[in-house]
């Protein structure tokens, strides 16, 4: 019997072995995020960004920021192509000893270009926001496809609450106080903090966007109005930054519970809400929902907004598949550690392109109306 228990012991080891070296031959090869679809090569700046007249919440001194532009570029023009998540953004990744089944970064091959020449004309400007803890470079599958087609998209990572931004050449990790821990929850307590905290990300994202017009006075189209992109959290502030902004022109909530005082109060200009199979954020729960926590949040939403909204839930969906986990090499077991679904990740990506690109420019330039139903039908 010991003989035996040995030799099990012995097979598992040399099979456990066998897969990881497998997984380490796999993650060496080159992964490319998927291909932007619009009319132009896109380019990226990165900048940090201080808001003088407002004073961190979180923090001391005043709140900065730092800001990834994502935009479009002449399909003639060359250059160097950007590195996903240079120098201390390369601690995105996940820490050992479980990051050996993530694919690395520098082994993921972005298609912006880097620091290129802003194409000629104006373009209205998205601002995209990050889930909790996450930040805006994990959103590039997203923001690149915008930028192809003609956006300026100001990916914002909220200090303190992302668990890593890069300010003056040094990582900044996330606080409780900005990133509560029970912010998942739907109890008395963890709605509150959403409601307190939503505001600061809300203020975060209208400030970008004044920012942006700012520092690119010849590029910005000042005359359709700014939309709020966001995921998780982040699809929260966006409805809330739309709220409070007279010049905003869409939001989109992607898989976000809503927070705030939009929740009562509604938002005026057009919104679409894309959930997974597991939420319950459009109104109407997913196939997969577990109970209908949020459900009388976006109802509430729904009904105080004066605004056309369109609601849909992308099948085969979970949280992540709204991310550029999406298009990371991710081995088993954790793949199905992480909240994905069933649907082939870089399809689930394509549909949220689609869906949010169609919708935009429906929103600002009156195109064809998204295939989503409206909320109310």
């Amino acid at each position: 019997m010991r003989t035996g228990i040995v030799i099990l012991v012995l097979f598992a080891l040399l099979g456990g072995s066998g897969y990881v070296g497998w997984v380490l031959v796999k993650r060496s090869e080159p992964v490319s995020l998927p291909d932007p679809t619009g009319t132009f090569q896109v380019g990226r700046r990165t900048f940090e960004w201080t808001d003088t007249v407002r004073r961190d919440p979180y923090g001391e001194g005043p709140r900065k920021l730092s800001v990834w532009l994502w935009y479009p570029v002449a399909k003639s023009t060359t250059g160097r192509h950007v590195e996903y998540a240079p120098g201390l953004w390369n601690g995105l990744h996940l820490k050992s000893p479980i990051a050996v089944f993530q694919g690395p970064f520098n082994g993921l091959q972005d298609h912006a270009l880097d620091r290129a020449t802003i194409a000629p004309g104006r373009f209205p400007v998205v601002v995209l926001m990050p889930g909790m803890g996450l930040s805006a470079p994990m959103y590039a599958s997203l923001a690149e496809e915008l930028a192809s087609h003609g956006y300026l998209v100001a990916g914002v990572t909220p200090t303190y609450s992302a668990n890593l931004t890069v300010l003056d050449g040094q990582t900044v990790k996330s606080t409780a106080a900005a990133n509560p821990p029970n912010l998942g929850e739907t109890s008395d307590g963890a709605l509150e903090a959403g409601d307190h905290l939503v505001t600061t990300w809300a203020a975060d994202a209208r400030f970008a966007a004044t920012t942006l017009g700012k520092q690119l006075p010849n590029s910005v189209e000042t005359g359709i109005g700014t939309s709020y992109v966001g995921h998780s959290f982040g699809g929260a502030a966006s409805l809330e930054a739309c709220r409070t902004d007279r010049r905003c022109g869409a939001a989109v909530d992607l898989d976000g519970l809503q927070f705030g005082e939009v929740v009562t109060k509604g938002v005026h200009a057009p919104i679409m809400l894309l959930g997974a199979d597991d939420s319950c954020i459009t109104s109407v729960c997913g196939p997969d929902a577990k109970n209908d926590d949020g459900r009388d949040r976006a109802l509430s939403l729904l009904k105080a907004s004066t605004g056309t909204a369109w609601c849909a839930t992308i099948p085969g969906t979970r949280h992540f598949n709204f991310t550029d986990y999406g298009a990371y090499y991710l081995a088993l077991p954790l793949r199905k550690f992480l909240p994905l679904g069933s649907v082939g990740p870089r399809h689930a990506l394509a549909v949220m392109n689609g869906y949010v690109t169609t919708f935009l420019s429906h929103a600002l330039y009156r195109t064809a109306a998204p295939g989503a139903p409206t909320c109310a039908d």
